[in-house]
């Protein structure tokens, strides 16, 4: 985000300059209005000495409360540095106490936002708030540090924090881009002198109505915003705990990766680190029998770290591994065949590898072994609830209610895709495409009714990203999806119905206590949130998504998110130091590490987001911290039970994924071919079983895939599913 652009907005807050108490007398008269100022309260031209700077200052805060109070300047904070104070610490002559003072606070946001609006050109806005920036006062060098920084910013913003002895907060902030110098000036009028608790009653959204006009940049400007204001809660929240005696947080576990290598906090994250440089000797042992017996390896991204770590090394010396979400497993098994692979062994749970059985036979790779990694049935939560009978009631009731269309999300068996299209028209989706597909189905079939599952979590995220979008302009819905308006999602969502008893065991734990402790920990850093997670950590993914700062969809679109916040600090070539919270199962850490570990100097990694909790073992433990340079990072503890971590235990993940080891993996392989059939058990068969319709289940199961894959290539439903929904009961029914 273009934190500078986003500083714009400070020049609605410029002119409302907050009092902070003081002892001395006030003097009555009438508030003026902006248009009293004289032209050179707002002139541009070369440097202005402190003297000037303060008398300007003056000006602006008599201006600001009713009775024109005499403004003085109030001792600089202890510890300060000598003559410097805070920026913006002139306290009205009235004698408020600091309760008075905080008052005030929505007072003058409303005063600003009227104000502001007042200045119809952009340009005028831009050189008011350069004005204000230029009474800004800098901060000295020895406050110009990493670990003063704001994160989200595309320019340098760096923020001092203090608490008075009164309880009022002082701040004082400085940028390397003048037009955020005048933006924090701004921000800094607003809560400067202001009671600790109503810092922290300012919401983001009350920010909304400052139009602060630079062309083309509304969305950065409202970003940072955000993000100044959210660092200043977060540094007010550390001063209360700690005037009360409170640690500042109780960290998650997590990774800290920098050039030099990666340092752990947390049992579960040394864990982690370990397997990040894995056995040469294992790698080399699995590297071997790969390419001596042409063996394919596809792997989902929530592996365990030891057997992610392997792969990640294994890839180096033999192409044919590769580690993704479920829809490219499959696809890269029928690139592996096509190269020469003999075989293909599936680390995931069971309908991933059923899945890549059948798409390989599709392709016409029959010939070609597919091996799971456990002689028991891998599970999965979602795949169980689809094919639950009160799943099939589910889509009977929709098979009652034409024109129907079935979203079955990619995490389900190909018995369930094959038995619900045979009931319903069926068309599968990702976490990633979901969204657009529904969208687009609602666009090409009139009166559709559209039935999702089994996910219920995903389905009611659905319900409410379509209920936000009811509050957006048409055009802002035109970049979402061109078919649609205000007035279509409104009608859509009557017959947007998703079942309501299926859930990931894993993204189930990311409910209450998560959110409530991301908003206390973790609420200016970069937050990431699968599609599955519950609805309030939803809302918590979006909301930083909406300025910048997070991202909600698959694993691979969390990945990519990462990857390109990474990126982005290596481009502005300063050192940024990054902190993700990994909504998601624990294993993308290995994926996320890999990918970043050559890119950034100091990135900070919450292991695990499903883990976070308000419980540790030891509660007493102090916070614990790695040094990198002068930043001192907090490292996010590891879990012992429950919903979370503690530093002494792991942290939560799917134990239907952990059942494909490298022991397994290495037995697999070194018993292919099977000529004793050992590996009997392992193999993942065909389906011998047919539909209720005498179709094959690949066949048909293979069909909502088909239609998928439609989708992604033309952005429209095929003509045959579109035929299917408008005529359920021609020709036999649905499977072709």
């Amino acid at each position: 985000m273009d934190c500078s652009a986003a500083a714009a907005a400070a020049a609605a807050m410029a002119t409302r300059v907050a009092p902070s108490p003081s002892s001395s007398s006030s003097r009555a008269g009438p508030k003026p209005s902006a248009k009293t100022l004289p032209a050179s309260a707002f002139s541009f031209g070369g440097p202005r000495g402190a003297t000037g700077r303060r008398r300007r200052l003056l000006l602006l805060r008599h201006r600001l409360v009713s009775g024109s109070p005499r403004c003085v300047r109030s001792p600089a904070p202890t510890g300060s540095d000598e003559g410097r104070g805070s920026p913006l610490a002139c306290s009205a002559a009235l004698g408020f106490s600091p309760s008075r003072a905080a008052d005030l606070v929505p007072g003058k946001l409303e005063s600003l936002v009227s104000e502001f609006r007042s200045l119809s050109e952009p340009i005028d806005r831009v050189k008011r708030l350069l004005h204000y920036a230029g009474l800004l006062p800098k901060l000295p060098d020895s406050a110009r540090v990493d670990s003063k920084r704001v994160m989200g910013c595309t320019a340098q913003v760096w923020l001092e924090v203090k608490m008075e002895q009164d309880g009022r907060m002082r701040f004082a902030a400085d940028s390397d881009s003048e037009i955020t110098r005048g933006f924090c000036s701004c921000l800094i009028s607003l809560l400067d002198g202001a009671a600790a608790e109503e810092v922290l009653k300012v919401k983001t959204e009350d920010l909304a109505a400052l139009n602060v006009g630079i062309p083309g940049a509304e969305r950065s400007r409202v970003n940072t915003w955000h993000n100044v204001l959210i660092s200043m809660q977060k540094r007010t929240k550390a001063l209360i705990a700690e005037r009360e005696g409170k640690a500042p947080f109780d960290p998650f576990p997590s990774l800290v990766v920098n050039a030099d290598g990666i340092q752990a906090k947390g049992s579960y994250a040394e864990a982690q680190a370990r397997y990040l440089s894995p056995d040469e000797f294992k790698v080399k042992e699995l590297v071997n029998v790969l390419k001596e017996k042409k063996i394919g390896v596809v792997a989902h991204f929530y592996m365990d770290p030891e057997v992610q770590g392997i792969l990640t090394a294994a890839q180096k010396q033999w192409p044919h591994i590769h580690i993704s979400d479920s829809l490219v497993m499959a696809d890269s098994a029928v690139k592996m065949a096509k190269s020469g692979c003999r075989f293909i062994t599936v680390l995931g749970v069971d309908f991933m590898s059923e899945n890549v059985r059948a798409i390989l036979d599709q392709a016409g790779f029959a010939e070609v072994g597919v091996y799971r990694m456990s002689n028991e049935r891998i599970s999965c939560s979602l795949a169980d609830a689809a094919s639950s009978p009160a799943y099939t009631n589910y889509l009977e009731g929709a098979s009652q209610s034409p024109p129907s269309l079935h979203v079955v999300y990619i995490n389900t068996s190909l018995e369930t895709k094959a038995y619900a299209h045979e009931l319903v028209p069926t068309i599968t989706c990702t976490s990633s495409n979901v969204v657009q597909t529904i969208l687009q189905a609602f666009s090409q079939v009139p009166d559709l009714t559209v039935w999702y599952g089994p996910d219920s979590y995903m389905g009611a995220n659905i319900k409410e990203l379509f209920q936000q979008m009811t509050m957006m302009t048409d055009e802002e819905i035109h970049e979402i999806h061109p078919g649609h308006s205000r007035q279509s999602i409104r009608s859509l969502l009557p017959r947007l119905h998703y079942y309501q008893e299926g859930t990931c065991i894993v993204h189930h734990l990311f409910g209450h206590e998560v959110v409530e402790k991301i908003n206390e920990m973790y609420c200016d850093a970069f937050l990431t949130a699968h599609f599955e997670v519950p609805g309030e950590m939803f809302s918590l993914a979006m909301e930083a998504k909406r300025r910048g700062m997070g991202v909600v969809g698959s694993t691979q679109n969390i990945l990519d998110f990462i990857k390109q916040r990474v990126q982005d600090a290596l481009d502005r070539k300063v050192n940024d130091h990054l902190q993700f919270v990994l909504g998601t199962e624990s294993g993308m850490v290995t994926s996320i590490v890999a990918a970043v570990r050559n890119l950034l100097a100091s990135i900070v990694f919450p292991v695990s987001s499903e883990s976070i909790t308000g419980t540790s073992t030891n509660a007493s433990l102090p916070m614990s911290s790695v040094k990198m340079g002068d930043v001192v990072l907090p490292v996010i503890p590891g879990v012992a039970s429950g919903e979370g971590c503690s530093i002494h235990g792991g942290c939560a993940s799917c134990p239907y994924m952990k059942m494909n080891t490298l022991t397994s993996l290495l037995n697999v392989c070194h018993n292919l071919p099977d000529d004793k059939n050992a590996l009997a058990t392992f193999r993942a068969e065909r389906f011998k079983s047919r539909t209720p319709h005498g179709k094959a289940i690949a066949e048909v199961g293979c069909q909502p895939i088909l239609h998928m894959r439609h989708f992604q290539a033309t952005k429209k439903l095929p003509e045959e599913l579109v035929y299917q929904i408008l005529h359920p009961n021609s020709n036999g029914m649905l499977a072709s």
